[in-house]
């Protein structure tokens, strides 16, 4: 196991990354066409849509775990990681699960990721699985295909699932048909946007006319 970076103090890390909502608020922070625009110029104008109205203490702590990503070793910025999701609350945890995208070996990250997702609490489940790209880009087959048959369970609409269109496949509508039947086996309703995982364009196109 490495040694510990000298140059950081993790315990100071972790008190600020919790008082971030102290000093930056929760306020959502609004976008200018200005600022879109520098968006649009850097070629990031995809994360204007993600970064307008999140809140001032998210977008801080977001910036916090990318900044030391580039500084901590691996090992390090995994640790820390851990600790900052157990020991945070329900802010804390969204944030970092937003983070993740930013990260620099994201990659490293998917088991952290993948029991995230195991929540039942909606907004940390939102965090990684709704406008968030990391799942499409990261997760295995199995672990994307979970997501989104939770997302279905929790009835949070598919087309927040950044990436769905390519991760679509057959086990995935597969898996999507089987979650069907037992929905109408039990006499409970089926989510209105399954069609987006079906494989018949036809079913897709019918589903993205349903209101989110």
């Amino acid at each position: 196991m490495s040694e510990a970076s000298t140059w950081f103090d993790r315990d100071h890390f972790l008190a600020t990354f919790t008082a971030a909502v102290r000093a930056l608020g929760k306020a959502p922070l609004g976008l200018h066409a200005d600022e879109r625009d520098a968006l649009e110029a850097a070629g990031v104008a995809g994360w204007a849509e993600w970064i307008d109205g999140r809140g001032l203490d998210e977008l801080g702590r977001v910036t916090m775990l990318a900044q030391v990503s580039r500084c901590l070793p691996v090992p390090e910025l995994e640790l820390l990681l851990r600790v900052c999701y157990e020991q945070g609350d329900g802010r804390e945890r969204q944030a970092l699960l937003r983070a993740l995208p930013f990260l620099a070996e994201a990659e490293r990250f998917v088991p952290l990721a993948v029991e995230a997702c195991r929540t039942n609490e909606l907004p940390v489940f939102e965090a990684i699985a709704c406008e968030n790209p990391y799942p499409a880009a990261c997760f295995p087959d199995l672990n994307f295909n979970q997501v989104v048959l939770k997302a279905m369970f929790m009835g949070v609409a598919l087309a927040r699932i950044v990436g769905l269109d390519r991760r679509r496949s057959s086990e995935l509508a597969r898996m999507a048909e089987d979650f069907a039947s037992e929905r109408r086996a039990a006499g409970r309703s089926v989510p209105a946007d399954i069609g987006l995982l079906s494989l018949d364009d036809h079913e897709r196109e019918r589903a993205t006319r349903i209101p989110e």
